[in-house]
């Protein structure tokens, strides 16, 4: 049976995507491909413990919640995050993936919600953003941009226009915490009439950055 490395899992309210402000039981797999400048989980880099997939099952289950995220660092780095959202399905739960859409997602349970990025230049890592990922996205799923500064901004539009995202999914644009202030961002979107949702960091608003919140 699989062993995921497992950096933390834990109970708190989802602070980003369609679902924001729902309890939900957090599973955070260990590793990341990617570097992006931004990045608010490099703890999640390396370290965390193994788990068996009944055994993580066996924890969410014990919080009671119809809601869980499978995020990361990248969870689709490990061979058992497949397996991982099966189960979650399999019990009936309400299932996300955070993934930075620089690994193929084709093969992830169709019941499952993607919240899948699209790497910003400001990033460092719009070089891995796999486009092959858009045609595994539909009308549940949800694409992310988060945005550092103007160039971010009209570089996102662009793709937008060029790649008819919104025709496609849901599309989030967020604002970089400490870099992009947040009102400029609305005031941008309602200017530019752009078809998308925007959100900020609940749980930062919230919690600030402690781990597992």
């Amino acid at each position: 049976m699989d062993q995921i490395r497992i950096t933390e899992i834990f109970y708190s309210l989802q602070g980003e995507s369609r679902t924001v402000g729902l309890p939900t039981v957090f599973v955070r797999l260990t590793g990341c491909p990617l570097r992006c400048v931004y990045c608010d989980t490099a703890y999640a880099f390396s370290g965390g413990h193994k788990m068996s997939i009944s055994e993580i099952v066996d924890e969410v289950r014990s919080y009671d919640s119809r809601y869980v995220t499978v995020t990361g660092g990248e969870p689709l780095a490990q061979r058992g995050c497949l397996g991982l959202l099966d189960a979650l399905v399999a019990e009936s739960y309400e299932v996300s993936l955070e993934t930075s859409g620089a690994l193929d997602v084709s093969e992830v349970n169709p019941e499952v919600v993607k919240v899948l990025d699209l790497k910003t230049p400001s990033s460092g890592e719009e070089s891995k953003n796999r486009y092959e990922n858009l045609e595994f996205l539909d009308q549940k799923d949800q694409l992310k941009f988060v945005i550092m500064n103007e160039a971010d901004y009209q570089w996102a539009k662009a793709r937008m226009e060029e790649l008819g995202l919104s025709d496609r999914c849901e599309v989030l644009f967020s604002p970089a915490m400490g870099t992009q202030n947040p009102t400029e961002l609305a005031e941008k979107i309602l200017r530019d009439r752009l078809p998308v949702r925007f959100q900020v960091q609940l749980h930062k608003i919230l919690w600030g950055d402690t781990p597992g919140r």
